[in-house]
């Protein structure tokens, strides 16, 4: 077997963390073509097949998942040096991963957690995936699970809810057209909830999720969102009630030996202060009332 570029691997590491494709590409800035040949190729020159195919994405084969838990190893320890050659005379670098709307909203807050005052770095990590912070690919996470990984440092939040949203301009007897993100990007609960209760009345598809309330407020559709964004804007209103099975807590996450940093201190007391102060609207409790 020839050598193996870490191009390559690179590639592998981003399917298996999209889980497909498209979302590989984007953060490759390959054609999602191209990344599928590449993955290819790489099969063969291992010799194994790393990928289960199908029309919902990409999903590890035991092969494939025993390369990507080698290449984390390699990446952490890529990582550890990069930190340690920037921390000579850099400021401190302080990585949050967070779903598209999690970032959205600590975006339109950003003075919440960072001011001019600090002297650190923020770098943003914005997928639906999962991230994993064993092998310190992040310092703190925002997730909808309470994680049981070895070595992580949670704080509860609250809770997330969800309910379908359309414009206001829309009128309330309209045909119920739905917006969804296509089936392969569909990963978390949300997303695929239009595709198991809607599915023959969805009538728009996007691949980010971000573009769900652009398309809602142009009147394109309904869109299930996160209450949290549908009740804080006046432009949009419930369709329907709460779809109470989706809802589910909320965790910053953290890796143990990490947490005690100060900047990673600093950053996660004030993410923490800022969604309890943000409980209600999580929760759904202040709802633009439609339907």
């Amino acid at each position: 077997m020839k050598n193996i570029g870490w191009d390559a691997y690179q590639i592998f590491l981003a399917v298996a963390r999209q889980g497909g494709l498209t979302g590989a590409a984007q953060i490759s800035e390959l054609s999602p073509a191209t990344v599928g040949r590449r993955m290819l190729d790489l099969e063969r020159e291992t010799g194994r097949p790393l990928f289960n195919r199908s029309q919902t994405g990409y999903r590890l084969t035991p092969d494939g998942q025993a390369l990507f838990d080698q290449l984390l190893q390699m990446e952490a320890a890529s990582r550890a040096v990069d930190l340690w050659k920037r921390e000579i005379g850099a400021p401190a670098l302080v990585r949050i991963a967070a779903g598209t709307w999690g970032a959205w909203l600590l975006h339109r807050n950003f003075s919440a957690i960072c001011t001019d005052l600090d002297d650190f770095r923020l770098e943003f990590f914005i997928a639906e995936r999962r991230a994993s912070l064993t092998h310190r690919e992040s310092d703190i996470a925002i997730r909808a699970v309470e994680p049981d990984e070895a070595n992580l440092a949670t704080v509860r939040t609250g809770i997330v809810a969800y309910a379908p949203y359309r414009a206001r301009s829309v009128r309330a007897g309209a045909a119920r057209r739905y917006i969804a993100v296509g089936e392969e990007e569909a990963i978390s609960a949300y997303l695929r909830w239009p595709h198991e209760n809607r599915a023959g009345e969805i009538t728009v598809t996007v691949s980010r999720p971000r573009s769900l309330r652009d398309l809602a407020l142009a009147g394109a559709g309904i869109a299930v969102l996160p209450c949290f964004v549908g009740d804080a804007d006046p432009r949009l209103e419930r369709a329907d009630e709460e779809i109470a099975e989706l809802r589910h807590g909320q965790w910053l996450v953290m890796n143990s030996e990490d947490r005690h940093r100060r900047e990673i201190r600093t950053v996660v007391d004030r993410m923490t202060k800022f969604f309890k102060g943000q409980a209600e609207l999580f929760a759904g409790r202040h709802p633009n009332r439609g339907f």
